[in-house]
């Protein structure tokens, strides 16, 4: 966004008031669960809201648009209902926010778009910069700060149209350190290593805030720089994923990937005091350079670009993909005798680890789907009574 001082100080000023009031009520509903009483819901908070404003104390709320506020109740709220939510698989309390991180609000309405510029209430036009066009009907504007610069982010709803996809071809593909992805064709993909690139500089820069008085101005300024470089390496990292599984989903129909558990791979060797873990070191390393490659975001990139083009990502169970023979079938750790080299003991072919993983990846992914088929088909043909005989002959 194309903001000055003015417009950044008000923009600064509602992001304080949203945070403040998502942790003035967090603060209250954890007494309140503490002590066992019933919570404050979205309809209570916004009544509390309403008398705040009104108040010599916290009269600096009238200085934001109501809707931004409500919206900062509406994700307290959510927070709360998902916390409780038992089907959800990562249940956790809401955390307090913290000043210089999460800056962002939502304007609901109120706003227009003119061309290259926004109005926003409270705080009027604004240029940017236009990505792409605006397609479908405007939801709803978040504004965020993230590494001392100001974006916009315009959620739509379009409707769309999803056919066939244009092409019948399957690949199947396996992830890695030393090579991004590898395709069962045979094709290596490198990766960007974008925290790695960075990592060195990253670090002098730490060294220098560490060095300066906490709460100076150069130490913000030094804090600022370190969030750009935060930043860079995020963007360097997004850029590369969205081109990549963008080409994958326009060539590709089917797409067979692992079902990596990426919490589990990059999970902590650290220990406990009692019970201390082993090679550490190595794999913190490990871990670092699992995260930086970003296979999580490239799957779900991967699958809601190929569910656009009326395409498919199938995961497929990951064990035993890197020790079987491709060629032949055989499997024994033997096989592998290091990291990039596949040499089986069977039938002596050789192949680059990755591609021969990526082999039996897609292989595993489409004797399911010819399993599954059949198992449709003979359910649609099975014939009263005999379910159990039929079900024993498909695979």
């Amino acid at each position: 966004m194309k903001t000055n001082k003015d417009i950044e100080n008000k923009l600064s000023r509602f992001c304080g008031s949203s945070r403040f009031l998502w942790n003035k009520f967090l603060a209250m509903n954890l007494e309140r669960l503490e002590n066992k009483q019933s919570m404050l819901w979205y309809n209570e908070q916004a009544f509390w809201l309403t008398l705040w404003k009104r108040s010599d104390e916290y009269s600096f709320l009238k200085e934001c648009p109501s809707q931004v506020l409500q919206q900062k109740l509406r994700d307290l709220d959510r927070a709360f209902k998902d916390c409780f939510d038992k089907s959800q698989p990562l249940k956790r309390l809401p955390v307090f926010k913290k000043k210089g991180s999460g800056n962002s609000i939502r304007f609901p309405q109120g706003f227009k778009i003119d061309n290259r510029r926004i109005f926003l209430p409270k705080i009027g036009w604004i240029g940017f910069h236009k990505s792409c066009e605006i397609v479908g009907r405007i939801k709803n504007i978040t504004i965020t700060n993230r590494g001392g610069q100001w974006f916009a982010s315009i959620q739509v709803e379009q409707m769309l149209e999803i056919g066939q996809h244009p092409s019948d071809s399957e690949i199947g593909i396996d992830a890695g350190i030393n090579y991004f992805v590898a395709f069962s064709d045979g094709t290596l993909i490198d990766g960007v290593h974008s925290f790695r690139k960075h990592e060195g500089t990253l670090a002098r820069e730490q060294r220098k805030l560490s060095r300066k008085t906490r709460g100076s101005n150069n130490w913000k300024k030094q804090k600022n720089k370190i969030s750009g470089l935060h930043h860079k390496i995020a963007n360097v990292r997004s850029d590369f994923l969205h081109k990549l599984s963008t080409e994958i989903s326009k060539n590709h129909a089917k797409v067979y990937v692992e079902g990596l558990h990426i919490r589990n791979m990059s999970a902590s060797a650290r220990g406990s005091i009692d019970e201390p873990g082993r090679m550490v070191r190595a794999k913190s390393g490990l871990n670092k350079s699992i995260l930086d490659q970003g296979w999580y975001e490239f799957r779900r990139q991967l699958e809601y670009k190929l569910a656009w083009k009326g395409g498919m990502l199938v995961e497929v169970d990951y064990r035993h993909t890197s020790q079987t023979c491709s060629c032949c079938g055989h499997r024994a750790k033997e096989n592998r005798p290091s990291q990039a080299v596949f040499k089986c003991l069977a039938c002596g072919y050789e192949a680059n680890a990755d591609v021969n993983a990526a082999k039996n990846i897609i292989t595993v992914g489409q004797t399911g789907m010819a399993c599954q088929a059949n198992r449709i088909s003979g359910r649609q043909q099975e014939p009263a009574g005999n379910r159990e005989e039929v079900l024993s002959l498909i695979c």
